[in-house]
C-alpha cells in the first residue's frame, strides 16, 4: 500500500476531498476495512462482483439498456445527456443507499472500466462529503489482476483418487488439522461428477467462482503449502482459471488407493437418499458414455433398489474417465498412498505423513 493511502484522511464538510485513484492491489488491500461500492447495473453485478461489494447502481438494468440503445441509434452525446437526466433524478437514492453502508463517509468505488460512470458518481459523492477511492481500470482491471496472481508459484499439494475415495472429506480433515485448504467443489456448488449437482445450491457463474476463489487464495499464507482436491478444468458448469489449473498440474498429487467395496459403500451412503426418478435421469444421461449394456444394467439395478450394483457399474466408467484425465493432463509428481478401511481422520494423517 502506498504512503498516500496508508493514512486515510477523514473528509470535512467544508473542503471536499477529490476522488483518489488506486491500483487493483491497493484497492483490494483497502477493501478489507473500507466499504466497497460497485456502481454497475444489477445484471452486471449478478454476473460477477468483488466479494463483499455493495451494489449501488448508477443505472438499473432497464436504464442501462435505454442509455445503450440511445448511444447506438442516436449517438454518444444524446446518450450522455440521457444518463445525466436519469442520474439527476436519483441523487437521493444514491446518498441514502451510501449512508447505509458507510457511516465513516469513506468508500471504495468502481464501475466496469473506470470510465464515466465511476468518475461522475465519485465526484458527486466527494461533493456530498465522502472520501472516495476509485479503482483504476475498474472491474475489468481487477479481473485481469486476480488471474495473474494464480501463477505466483505457490506450493500446492493435491488430493486425488478414484470416485468414491472420500477426497473432499479428507481435504476438510486436513484443514481441521491446521493446514491450508480451498474446497473448490464447495465454491463451485458441485461435487464434480454427473451426480455432483444433487443436493447443491445453484452454481455461481464462472466469473463469480474466480472472484470467490481469489478471495480465499489471497487470504492464505503464500509461504505455506495449499491443499486442494484434484479437479479437471470443469466442475459442473464452472471452469477453472487457466493459470490456476496450470499451477495445480505443476504440483504433487497424493493418489489415494482404497478398496472398491469401500468406495461403493461411500457412494451408496451419499446418493441413495435421492429420489429414484432423479437418479434415473442422471443414469439415462450417463448411458451415452457408459455404453448400452452397462446403462441398461444400472437402470435395472436402480429399479430393483440394488444401489451397490448401480454404484459399481458407474465406477467402471468413472475410473476409466479419471485415468484418461490423468493421462491427458499429467501432474508433475504422483505419490501413491494405499489406504484401507478407517476413519477420515486416519486417512488424512497418513497422507500428511507422506508430504
Amino acid at each position: 500500500m502506498t504512503e498516500q493511502t496508508s493514512h486515510i484522511p477523514h473528509p470535512t464538510s467544508n473542503i471536499p476531498l477529490a476522488p483518489e485513484t488506486l491500483t487493483p492491489e491497493q484497492f483490494l488491500q483497502l477493501s478489507l476495512r473500507i466499504p466497497l461500492i460497485d456502481v454497475r447495473s444489477p445484471g452486471e453485478f449478478l454476473q460477477g462482483h468483488i466479494p463483499g461489494a455493495h451494489n449501488i447502481p448508477l443505472f438499473d438494468n432497464d436504464e442501462r439498456a435505454r442509455v445503450g440503445t440511445t448511444y447506438v441509434k442516436i449517438g454518444k452525446e444524446p446518450a450522455i445527456e440521457l444518463g445525466k437526466i436519469i442520474a439527476g433524478e436519483k441523487t437521493d437514492y444514491y446518498l441514502n443507499a451510501l449512508e447505509k453502508v458507510s457511516a465513516e463517509k469513506v468508500v471504495l468505488l468502481h464501475c466496469w472500466r473506470g470510465g464515466m460512470r465511476s468518475a461522475k458518481i465519485a465526484a458527486f459523492f466527494a461533493e456530498s462529503g465522502y472520501k472516495v477511492f476509485v479503482l483504476e481500470g475498474g472491474y475489468k482491471a481487477y479481473r485481469g489482476y486476480i488471474r495473474k496472481q494464480f501463477s505466483s508459484g505457490r506450493k500446492i499439494f493435491l488430493i486425488g483418487g478414484y470416485t468414491g475415495s472420500g477426497k473432499t472429506a479428507i481435504l476438510k480433515e486436513i484443514g481441521k488439522l491446521g493446514h491450508q485448504i480451498i474446497d473448490l467443489e464447495a465454491l463451485a456448488c458441485h461435487k464434480g461428477s454427473n451426480f455432483g449437482h444433487l443436493g447443491q445450491l445453484e452454481q455461481p457463474t464462472t466469473e463469480q467462482f474466480e472472484n470467490d476463489l481469489y478471495f480465499q487464495w489471497s487470504n492464505l499464507e503464500p509461504l505455506k503449502p495449499l491443499w486442494l482436491e484434484h479437479e479437471s478444468m470443469k466442475i459442473g458448469n464452472v471452469v477453472l482459471p487457466n493459470t490456476f489449473h496450470e499451477a495445480m498440474l505443476a504440483s504433487t498429487l497424493f493418489f489415494i488407493e482404497l478398496p472398491k467395496a469401500y468406495r461403493i459403500q461411500r457412494l451408496v451412503n451419499e446418493y441413495a437418499c435421492f429420489e429414484k426418478p432423479v437418479l434415473q435421469s442422471v443414469l439415462e444421461h450417463l448411458g451415452v458414455y457408459m455404453g448400452a449394456y452397462q446403462s441398461r444394467e444400472a437402470l435395472l439395478a436402480l429399479e430393483n433398489n440394488d444401489f451397490e450394483k448401480v454404484a459399481g457399474l458407474t465406477l467402471v466408467y468413472y475410473d476409466k474417465l479419471y485415468e484418461n484425465s490423468l493421462s491427458r493432463k499429467p501432474v508433475k509428481k504422483i505419490v501413491k498412498v494405499p489406504l484401507q478401511y478407517g476413519s477420515t481422520d486416519e486417512h488424512a494423517r497418513l497422507i500428511l505423513e507422506q508430504a
